[in-house]
């Protein structure tokens, strides 16, 4: 879909979030928008970016009605179609950011998915060159700024965990322990996993996360994760 300008009320429909919300973040100069004959306008590519950057600091609240909208109300897993044993290590060998990054794309690469990994990698440096990914707790979502149909065969994630840490830029300057790499084929899918991560991840996930190391457990754990909050939405 191109990207265009969205009115106030089609922007609070996309994100499932109450029209008088919306407005009220615009009129406070949260939401990167702007007024065109007295009525706010948005960019779809910067409230892309916004939401990526911001996701973390919604309430679970908004983060909730993201995800209903973002997943057109379905109560449906998703990760069990997304992420396979062979795309988790948890003893990722990786002592930098950059070694991150790459490391998690060649993980990716073991399930026969990936198509163009260079590219998926330079996406990846792209993004962290904006502002990490990187959240308070000892986790990460790296991810492209664009959805990447190209580079995987189909959409998929990627888990690691660095069990010494390593600075990747989080907010509370603190080290990150562990990452779910994603790679969405549009847009909404992209939102609909980071808003879905953002909830799982409120929860003990990473605690539990930080104590496995079989890669079948560590995916048979998200499952489960993912399972118990499908109930609460």
């Amino acid at each position: 879909m191109p990207y265009r300008n969205l009115s106030l009320e089609e922007l609070a429909r996309h994100l499932g979030i109450d029209a008088r919300i919306v407005r009220r973040w615009a009129d406070r100069g949260v939401l990167p928008g702007k007024m065109v004959g007295g009525q706010w306008r948005f960019n779809r590519a910067q409230m892309l970016d916004w939401l990526q950057r911001e996701i973390h600091n919604l309430d679970q609240e908004h983060i909730r009605s993201l995800e209903r909208a973002m997943s057109d109300g379905r109560r449906e897993a998703v990760f069990d179609e997304l992420l396979a044993p062979e795309a988790v290590d948890m003893n990722l060998p990786a002592r930098s950011k950059a070694s991150v990054l790459s490391e998690l794309v060649r993980l990716a690469e073991r399930t026969g998915l990936v198509w163009d990994p260079q590219s998926l990698i330079a996406a990846l440096r792209e993004r962290e060159a904006l502002g990490s990914t990187a959240l308070p707790g000892g986790f990460a979502f790296p991810h492209a700024r664009r959805p990447l149909p190209y580079a995987t065969a189909e959409p998929l994630l990627a888990v690691a965990r660095v069990p010494a840490g390593i600075p990747f830029g989080a907010p509370d300057g603190r080290l990150t322990y562990l990452f779910v790499l994603i790679c969405s084929h549009d847009e909404r899918q992209h939102v609909h996993v980071l808003a879905r991560l953002s909830l799982m991840f409120q929860t003990d996930l990473p605690e539990r996360l930080m104590q496995i190391d079989d890669p079948d457990e560590a995916v048979e754990t998200i499952l489960e994760t993912e399972r118990e909050l499908l109930k609460r939405l």
